[in-house]
């Protein structure tokens, strides 16, 4: 797993649309999240954006939801702190699904994560979030540290913009985690595409 790494917003408006423009700009792998929509408008959303990810051969992932992830044939499912087990998650979605764990600042949560068999692991806030302003901070040396002791692909999230994103890269990122620079864009497409170039 390498690239850039996108992120929905928790809106609604012009889902597919955006993201058909990220996907053309070359997003490697897409996480639905919509922390707003009731359970119903997340299948018909997470519906349509899996046919999408296949279209563009992208990996999709659901955010949280496990069941959801199995639901509509996604490619895996990415855990926070409280959204359930590493290991009930793969006996759910079976060994070829791709789990990712957040870890936010702990080497220790990617050590066990690695342990039980997590295919990515993702650090972060690196840099101040509008999506989540209280977020736990992580730094380059966390980075650097965790490159040096850790074997899976390493994800990075929080406030990455196009200024900052080439530091993370330089410093061991596999992954970077956008959400409001590029959605946010006035260029969806050409924003994508610069991300990517980075790699």
């Amino acid at each position: 797993m390498k690239g850039l790494y996108a992120i929905t917003e928790s809106d609604s408006k012009n889902l597919v649309k955006k993201v058909t423009l990220a996907l053309e700009g070359g997003v490697s792998i897409l996480q639905y999240r919509n922390k707003k929509a009731d359970t119903q408008q997340q299948l018909k959303e997470a519906t349509a954006l899996a046919a999408l990810c296949k279209e563009y051969k992208c990996y999709f992932i659901i955010n949280d939801d496990m069941y959801l992830a199995q639901q509509v044939g996604a490619d895996g499912v990415h855990l926070g702190k409280d959204d359930g087990s590493l290991l009930a998650a793969r006996k759910l979605l079976g060994d070829n699904a791709m789990i990712g764990v957040t870890c936010y600042q702990d080497i220790a949560t990617a050590l066990q994560a690695e342990q039980q068999g997590a295919d990515y692991v993702a650090f972060g806030s690196f840099f101040a979030s509008p999506t989540k302003p209280h977020a736990p901070k992580a730094n380059i040396e966390l980075l650097q540290q965790a490159k040096q002791q850790i074997s899976l692909p390493i994800c990075c999230i929080g406030g990455i913009t196009l200024d900052n994103a080439s530091e993370l890269i330089d410093n061991g990122a596999d992954m970077l985690a956008v959400i409001s620079s590029l959605f946010s864009s006035d260029d969806i497409t050409a924003t994508a595409q610069q991300f990517a170039r980075q790699f």
